[in-house]
């Protein structure tokens, strides 16, 4: 067995595939001995603890991102770790629900700053965004999973707007970035595993 087949296995095992699953990414890794594999293992096992972030708030982001790139595999298990770190459904449901808001206010945000009309930013947006309001995660890390989501979407105007307001609320640049740094990791691996 080479060293990249049993790192996939280890990596399988962590997201709690079986060790014969592959798909195409995998497939490709795997043949060609690929030294990323190893990296993209310890990469991956790192979202689920930080210095800054709970071990819940790890999962629950990392669920919010997997459910904005429609990853399946990866959803599953966010939602598996989010649970055995305690959260509720109504927390699950929330990280589900954010990543929908978000992609929502991210398409309109990005037309609004990329047409750069004034008339377009006056128009109210004539959408209910009631989840914001008082999220039951807590209205900061609730505007830290916005940030994640529309970091990972690529809309510049969100994330400032988010940004701004996370540090507002009292969090550290440290966890704002880490938060960032699961978003794309989750992204990453969510290229690979699916």
């Amino acid at each position: 067995m080479s060293e990249s087949t049993e790192t996939i296995e280890e990596l399988l095992a962590i997201v709690g595939l079986n060790e014969g699953y592959r798909n195409e990414s995998i497939h490709l890794l795997e043949k060609g001995n690929s030294r990323y594999v190893r990296d993209l293992k310890l990469n991956f096992s790192s979202t689920l603890t930080s210095a800054h972030i709970t071990e819940k708030e790890c999962a629950l982001l990392g669920l919010s991102i997997a459910i904005n790139n429609n990853n399946k595999v990866l959803t599953d298990f966010f939602e598996k770790q989010a649970q055995q770190k305690e959260a509720t459904a109504e927390e699950i449901a929330e990280a589900a629900g954010c990543a929908s808001l978000l992609a929502l206010n991210n398409v309109l945000y990005r037309f609004r700053h990329f047409t750069a009309k004034e008339k377009y930013t006056r128009m109210p947006a004539r959408v209910r965004m009631q989840l914001m309001g008082n999220p039951v995660t807590g209205k900061e890390f609730f505007e830290l999973m916005s940030l994640a989501v529309s970091a990972v979407n690529g809309c510049e105007m969100c994330v400032n707007a988010h940004e701004e307001s996370i540090l507002a609320l009292g969090a550290t640049e440290e966890r704002v970035f880490d938060a960032i740094r699961i978003a794309s990791i989750v992204t990453s691996a969510g290229k690979v595993i699916y």
